[in-house]
This record gives C-alpha cells, structure tokens and sequence, in this order.
C-alpha cells in the first residue's frame, strides 16, 4: 500500500493518537486546529492507508504480575522456509510472547517474553524453546531496568 503525504495537520494528529488513542474526535480535532469533521475523515484516511493500525489499551507489566521481561535470541538448525515458518507459528502460539523478529547477526529471531519470574522463563526454556527440534541455541538477556517503551513513531 501507497504511504499518503502527510501534511502538518496528519502529522500531528498521528502524535497526538499515539499519545492518547481514546481521546474524542473533538478534542483531537481542536489541539489539531481542525474542525471535527475533516479531522474525522484524516483519521479515517490515515487507518486506511495502514499508518494507524489500531487502538488498545496499554498494561502495567508488573500490575499484570509480569514484571520480568526477557530477550531471548534463537538461532535455527538451518534458513529455509519450513524452519522460519515453523518458528513464526510457535512464536505467535505463545501468550508470554509479546513481540517476536527475524533479525541479521548473530541470532536469528529476537523474541521479547513477559514473564512472572524466573521460574516461568525456566518452564518455557526447556518445556517450549528446547524441545522445538529446529533450535540449535538459545541466548537470553533479562532486563534490568526498563528505560523507554512503546515511544512514540516520529512522523
């Protein structure tokens, strides 16, 4: 799909939806400088055209009793299209899975677990990740402090 240009008014209220996505059609559309009507009919272009791809919710991790975050980096037995595929569905079958990527370097996917603790990671390391016959290893990474998450796409 065809990126739209994107003029002043879009670019501000792709910012303004990615720091508030409930916020009503009337207040976007005043912070924007834009009556509600064609503010109304940019939002609808920009999620037709793919830039917005949907409103949800944003959850405490550790309110949600999953205060440990991992990175785990897997690298397949060998590159073809049966393995990634394989990986890809395992992944995406994973609630504690949050975000998953095929990656260049030394691993080959990159996937990000929410997890209770310690315990939990080790459960899904040898009952999940080691029992997949197509991973040869297994690397993680636990995260110690939490910086910036879920920033803002500049526009």
């Amino acid at each position: 799909m065809e990126k739209p240009p994107l003029d002043g008014f879009d670019r501000k209220i792709l910012l303004l939806l990615q720091e508030d996505g409930r916020m009503s059609m009337t207040d976007l559309a005043e912070k924007v400088g834009l009556s509600a009507t064609p503010c109304q009919r940019r939002v609808k272009r920009l999620e037709e055209a793919g830039l917005i791809t949907g409103y949800r919710a944003q959850i405490s991790r550790t309110a949600a009793g999953r205060a440990l975050t991992a990175f785990v980096y897997l690298k397949v037995d060998n590159h073809g299209e049966a393995t990634s595929n394989a990986v890809q569905q395992a992944m995406a079958a994973m609630p504690e899975v949050v975000a998953c990527y095929i990656t260049s370097g030394e691993a080959d996917f990159m996937v990000e677990l929410v997890l209770p603790d310690l315990a939990a990671y080790e459960a899904i390391l040898f009952g999940k990740f080691l029992k997949m016959p197509m991973i040869k290893d297994v690397n993680t990474t636990f995260v110690l402090r939490t910086v910036k998450q879920d920033g803002a796409i500049p526009v």
